[in-house]
């Protein structure tokens, strides 16, 4: 499973300026993370997701079973160009958060409350019926949120299609963002980074320094998962 996220990083060119730092989080069916490759300059975009992915490729992972990121145009389709065997996640958890900001501060509460069927649903069938129950209250008053939500839906609840033990690791990329926050937090006293090298040593030391910690520890869920998730991999990818 691939966990992809962006952040950006100040970095002084001829001018201070914002520039991206691609990352991704790659978690096995045993349930152990490695950061498996990084990327800092420019600016995100569909294309320089879909260049890391290759490098990835490239380097060896060539079967992925899950991608797991935010709602960046184009990403999924430069998921599918690389990995076309791959499931595609996308986050719940920034997708309530996008909708609870189009609304009135006084619905959402009722707004927030009305998601949750959705997403804790325990089969698709039944996260679409709660879906048609949500529809059905918010429709006249928030025709956007809904219709976005409606156009999504499928990309939102991959995840029922996957053992339940591991359903709260990879329905949300809530993993990678706690990595990009640590990033963040060790270049923020610095004001301004003075080139890409400079930026580029500092997510290493801090991928080196994660990888070794996370080498022993096992994500939950994912020894009750295990066999189910070999299934998927044999099924998926040992067939012509």
């Amino acid at each position: 499973m691939l966990y992809l996220d962006g952040t950006y990083l100040k970095l002084r060119r001829e001018d201070v300026a914002n520039e991206v730092v691609y990352l991704v989080v790659g978690v096995t069916e045993e349930g152990y993370r490695e950061i498996l490759g990084f990327y800092v300059g420019g600016q995100e975009s569909a294309n320089g997701w879909r260049n890391i992915l290759l490098d990835l490729y490239s380097r060896g992972l060539e079967e992925v079973l899950l991608g797991v990121f935010d709602g960046l145009a184009g990403l999924e389709e430069a998921m599918k160009a690389v990995y076309p065997k791959a499931d595609v996640q996308r986050c719940v958890v920034h997708k309530v958060r996008n909708a609870l900001h189009a609304v009135r501060k006084k619905d959402q509460p009722a707004v927030a409350q009305d998601f949750k069927p959705i997403y804790q649903a325990n089969t698709y069938e039944e996260a679409k019926n709660r879906f048609k129950e949500f529809k059905e209250n918010w429709q006249k008053r928030y025709p956007k949120v809904v219709a976005t939500w409606e156009k999504d839906l499928d990309v939102l609840l991959t995840f029922l299609s996957y053992p339940s033990t591991i359903r709260p690791m990879i329905y949300t990329t809530n993993i990678i963002e706690r990595t990009m926050k640590e990033i963040k937090k060790r270049t923020k006293t610095m004001n301004s980074l003075p080139n890409e090298k400079a930026a580029e040593k500092i997510v290493y030391l801090q991928a080196i320094d994660y990888n070794e910690r996370w080498a022993t520890r096992r994500l939950r869920g994912f020894g009750e998962a295990y066999e189910a998730l070999q299934e998927m991999f044999k099924q998926r990818y040992s067939g012509p």
